[in-house]
């Protein structure tokens, strides 16, 4: 297909933009990832289920073609790294009773800001 961009008078003569189609359901990708893309909320993907990725940076095809690959390269990746289960931890003895001193304090001063009344005295 035709490209839009720079190339002068070259533009309207050849076309050097590139459309990659990619269907996930159909691909050889273990069912974990294509799960995984079709889970992704890109507008590059279809309902159906495929990866639609327009290149036309480039003058010629073929560096059309070799950047349309590497975008779909870099999608995928994207979906194989799983993040870490982040393990909670737990405060230690020392922190627990530095803190609840600090709420006590914090209570005791709020206490000596009250109005002095009548039956305080």
């Amino acid at each position: 297909m035709r490209s839009q961009g720079a190339g002068g008078q070259n533009v309207n003569k050849v076309s050097s933009a590139i459309h990659l189609r990619f269907d996930i359901q159909t691909s050889s990708l273990p069912d974990f990832y294509k799960h995984r893309l079709m889970k992704l909320n890109d507008n590059r993907i279809t309902r159906d289920g495929v990866i639609v990725i327009k290149a036309q940076n480039h003058r010629t095809q073929e560096k059309n073609r070799e950047e349309a690959l590497n975008r779909l390269k870099m999608l995928i990746k994207s979906v194989t790294h799983t993040r870490k289960t982040r393990i909670p931890t737990k405060l230690g003895p020392t922190k627990k009773k530095k803190r609840l001193d600090q709420k006590s304090k914090h209570g005791k001063t709020k206490l000596l800001r009250r109005r002095v009344g009548p039956n305080d005295v």
